[in-house]
């Protein structure tokens, strides 16, 4: 298929590109570089520089590129910044999506994955978490991806606009080429490697106090690979709709900072902090839903898997990529 992807200079988005080059597709990245990074857009893909806050740059590409599917990743994704400029997050997660909408509908395109997230859930009333959960975001983050996923539905039943949305839990890990590199960097794995390389001189733990086996809050982490095959398998014709995508299996705060000092083999010392508003002790999918309807199994479920792969980028790439 040729395939649109925003956002694909991007963590994930520079991964999937890579896996759905990889499979045969034609891809063309469409990213402004406020985030991503130009080095991250595979060669083999279209490159295309631009903002899908202008309607008509966006509705150029897309029908320039002949484009069968659009494969959007292209969001602003810090909790915290979303909490004291939530007009940054309406604005571009849900106004300029607008935009990508209307030129899929105005050029015909009949599939769209979104990258959803599971903070539209809000602190989860059970764990492991399922779709059929209330959604009661408690940031402007996780409101304006709420938003779309709506506005989705709606673009679905008024213009046959067929979508997937997945809601993310905790990517991490790399491909052989392309790994993590934010330049305000919020994830923990990245963050606690930055001390094994000697970039830092200890990372954080905030909150050692959950009601947990070692007091620290349990998260669920994907290999960026085994999100990309989601995505892949979600152009299938007749998928439709909403899925959580993580392994189903959690680990402590502290237990990754043990698995990042074995795989890398240096001490990593930590300091201890108060919890941050608004953190569950524990965050896991239940991704069954994903598994039985779209054929879906992580190749890489082990946290060591996970670690291993992102060491590797990192010890290849210690400035990350520079452009």
């Amino acid at each position: 298929m040729n395939l649109f992807v925003t956002g694909g200079a991007g963590y994930i988005g520079s991964i999937f590109v890579e896996e759905a080059l990889n499979a045969g597709h034609s891809v063309t990245v469409f990213d402004n570089l406020t985030e991503g990074h130009r080095s991250a857009v595979d060669t083999r893909a279209t490159f295309v520089q631009g903002d899908f806050s202008d309607r008509d740059q966006i509705n150029v590409a897309i029908k320039s590129s002949k484009s069968e599917a659009i494969i959007h990743f292209a969001a602003h994704a810090l909790v915290g910044e979303s909490m004291t400029n939530p007009s940054k997050y309406f604005r571009n997660n849900v106004c300029s999506g607008l935009n990508l909408l209307d030129a899929a509908r105005d050029n015909g395109v009949k599939k769209f994955v979104f990258s959803s997230t599971c903070a539209t859930y809000g602190p989860p009333d059970k764990v492991p978490m399922t779709e059929d959960l209330p959604q009661r975001p408690i940031n402007p983050y996780g409101e304006s991806k709420l938003m779309f996923e709506k506005i989705l539905n709606w673009y679905h039943q008024l213009h046959g606009l067929d979508f997937v949305a997945f809601r993310y839990f905790n990517a991490a890990g790399a491909s052989r080429k392309f790994g993590e590199h934010h330049r305000i960097e919020t994830h923990l794995i990245p963050n606690v490697l930055k001390v094994a390389l000697g970039q830092a001189p200890q990372c954080e733990i905030y909150g050692t106090d959950y009601p947990t086996p070692d007091g620290t809050a349990i998260r669920d982490y994907i290999h960026i690979i085994d999100l990309a095959q989601a995505h892949l398998l979600a152009l299938q014709p007749g998928k439709q709709g909403f899925y959580n995508l993580g392994n189903g299996d959690g680990y402590s705060v502290r237990q990754v900072i043990k698995m990042c000092e074995e795989v890398s083999g240096k001490k990593i010392p930590s300091i201890e902090k108060p919890r941050r508003a608004g953190d569950p002790p524990k965050l896991v999918a239940g991704a069954d839903k994903a598994k039985n309807e779209l054929g879906w199994k992580p190749k890489y479920p082990k946290l060591q898997d996970i670690v291993q792969t992102a060491w590797a980028w990192h010890l290849e790439h210690p400035n990350g990529y520079e452009d």
